[in-house]
């Protein structure tokens, strides 16, 4: 064949698979342009039908089964179902995931050396306070450990007063002087640095509300880490000998700093630890079951019949404190398979979700009004005034006259008031 033949032929194939492949481009183009477009027409039509519905179009309430409690010297213990209405879960997710990405917020600004020194963080227990709080009246009274941002919030504290107290600013919850471990509002006692110290400060508040004859209740909080301190149980004969409406609750966490339980405790029961006190065990990260077991709880102390104790299962995702990586005691695993089985915002999430009581729209949007809300507390946490070194004797005492404080020297004198 001759040279030019050939050379003919080759260019006519490479013309016809040119064109060829021109045609199948143009078609799968087509294609994809037709299906992109009634995807985006779905998308649209389903956006609309978001946009369009109205709270009828939602459940008012549902009903969830929930797990039992361990009980305690108790016949019978708090329900096995609870009724969550829509309000209450709207209100219960908000709560929870404001505190979850107020102390994320909290662990970034630590980092950054904008926050120092003791900072103990709470993400992972969000439904131990919330439970607690909703299932109370505010007129009763709560005291804590160091982890206290969560119960700070709950019990009504904006989240720029706890971010600007964490910062040590004038516009703290209590004027920058406080810290993490010091927080407190009405009828909220912080916030205790000294392990396990708050027991009995909690059994006093409980004698204040009886000696009064005031019908309330003093949740007093410590972790598992505290149970074994002796001053615990004396505290416990004292509350039960005068019948003190004192509801102990032990917040476990499964690792007292770095300190498994089953390294620390010989009995891991900690709601029998009240041995003659009634007790339950509630699974901590599910805020329905918290929240029946505490207003069971709240009853029994006001009926009075003296104190009880709750234990709560519960799980911190950070360390002990943000000096503690919280990976040299447990794996990544361990902490990545509770966030994904018992995550206490994603389970509330789900069920609202599954019964018809929020949408996952509704939910983002609650997201995004949070995340908007964190970023302008922690912009006012970091741009508001330390305070002036001549408020560093005030608020010594309650509604007193004011008085002269000694300085680091006999010559230095502050002024103390109670208002300012």
């Amino acid at each position: 064949m001759p040279l030019e033949t050939f050379s003919c032929i080759v260019f006519q194939c490479q013309r016809t698979v040119r064109n060829d492949l021109r045609l199948y481009l143009l078609l799968l183009g087509n294609y994809i342009c037709q299906y992109c477009s009634r995807f985006v027409f779905l998308f649209k039509a389903s956006r609309v039908m978001v946009a369009s519905r109205n709270y009828a179009d939602f459940a008012n309430e549902a009903t969830f089964e929930i797990k039992p409690c361990d009980l305690h010297r108790l016949e019978e213990g708090p329900p096995t179902t609870a009724v969550l209405t829509r309000e209450e879960g709207l209100h219960y997710y908000k709560t929870m995931q404001t505190i979850r990405r107020m102390e994320l917020k909290s662990d970034q600004l630590y980092k950054q050396k904008i926050i120092r020194g003791f900072c103990h963080l709470y993400d992972g227990q969000e439904a131990c306070c919330v439970g607690l709080e909703v299932a109370i009246k505010p007129t009763d009274h709560v005291i804590t450990a160091y982890r206290a941002h969560g119960f700070t919030y709950a019990r009504g504290v904006p989240v720029r007063e706890i971010l600007a107290e964490l910062t040590g600013r004038k516009g703290g919850c209590v004027k920058g002087k406080g810290g993490s471990m010091h927080m407190y509002t009405k009828n909220f006692y912080g916030g205790n640095g000294i392990v396990g110290a708050q027991v009995p400060l909690g059994a006093g508040i409980a004698l204040a509300c009886k000696y009064f004859g005031k019908n309330e209740v003093c949740l007093t909080l410590y972790g598992d880490g505290a149970a074994n301190q002796g001053q615990i149980f004396e505290t416990y004969n004292m509350a039960a000998l005068w019948k003190l409406p004192c509801i102990f609750i032990c917040e476990n966490n499964r690792y007292g700093m770095g300190t498994s339980v089953e390294r620390a405790a010989a009995s891991t029961d900690y709601y029998k630890r009240g041995d003659f006190i009634p007790g339950l065990r509630v699974d901590g990260m599910d805020v329905l079951c918290v929240r029946e077991a505490a207003k069971f709880a709240a009853e029994y102390c006001r009926a009075g019949k003296g104190p009880i104790v709750m234990e709560l299962q519960t799980y911190r995702y950070h360390g002990h404190s943000m000096s503690d990586p919280g990976i040299s005691y447990r794996t990544r695993e361990e902490i990545q398979e509770v966030r994904s089985k018992s995550d206490p915002i994603t389970l509330l999430k789900d069920r609202m979700i599954n019964n018809n009581l929020a949408s996952v729209e509704e939910l983002k949007e609650i997201d995004v009004a949070v995340r908007k809300e964190i970023e302008e507390a922690a912009q006012f946490a970091t741009t508001d005034p330390e305070p002036p070194l001549e408020e560093l004797g005030n608020h010594i005492y309650f509604n007193e006259p004011p008085f002269e404080v000694r300085g680091p020297n006999q010559w230095i004198k502050y002024k103390s008031l109670s208002h300012s």
